[in-house]
This record gives structure tokens, C-alpha cells and sequence, in this order.
């Protein structure tokens, strides 16, 4: 992989739908980024969806979509959306959970 890319942070916006509230999803994102050493932040939304911003080395957040994808063992993803966005290198260096409804 070319370094530059490896060092250039991406943000992607995310929006996982299915059985994802309830069942330990944000706290499972919010491991999955922190060990990660990613920033971002997670939060459940009114419809049942949830809803994260993952920013960091490009490798490093795929990883984290794909275990969006996955879930946590109680978790049935049945649809994600991820849209890439400018990153927010100024922001926040932790990764963390929104209180949010649902």
C-alpha cells in the first residue's frame, strides 16, 4: 500500500440498519475503533438504525466497516451505508458514544 495513503486520514459516515440496538452494538464499534486507535464517535438513531463516523488510516477504518458489517454476536446487520467524507483532523482524538435515542 502506498504510505501516503497508509498516513492521509479518511472518514467514513456509517449507517448500519437491522437488529442493532439492544444488543451492545455501540460499545462493540466503540472497541473496535479504540483498539484501532481511531477517532469518531457512535450513536443509535430514533428509526432503529445506528449511526458512527469512523476517521483514521484508510486500512484501519475498512477494517472497522467490516466488522460493522459483521456486528456483535447479537446483532443481525442487514443493510450498511457508508459514505466517505472530508476528514476532521481538529476534532476529537477519542473515539466515542453518543447517547442517542433509541
Amino acid at each position: 500500500m502506498d504510505r501516503e495513503v497508509e498516513k492521509n486520514p479518511v472518514r467514513a459516515h456509517i449507517v448500519a440498519q437491522g437488529r442493532v440496538q439492544g444488543v451492545g452494538f455501540r460499545a462493540f464499534l466503540q472497541s473496535q475503533a479504540t483498539r484501532r486507535e481511531l477517532r469518531g464517535w457512535v450513536r443509535n438513531l430514533p428509526d432503529g438504525r445506528i449511526e458512527a463516523e469512523v476517521e483514521g488510516p484508510l486500512v484501519l477504518v475498512d477494517e472497522v466497516i467490516q466488522a460493522v458489517k459483521r456486528g456483535p454476536a447479537l446483532a443481525r446487520v442487514q443493510d450498511i451505508q457508508v459514505e466517505w467524507i472530508d476528514p476532521n483532523v481538529q476534532g476529537s482524538s477519542d473515539f466515542i458514544i453518543i447517547a442517542g435515542s433509541g
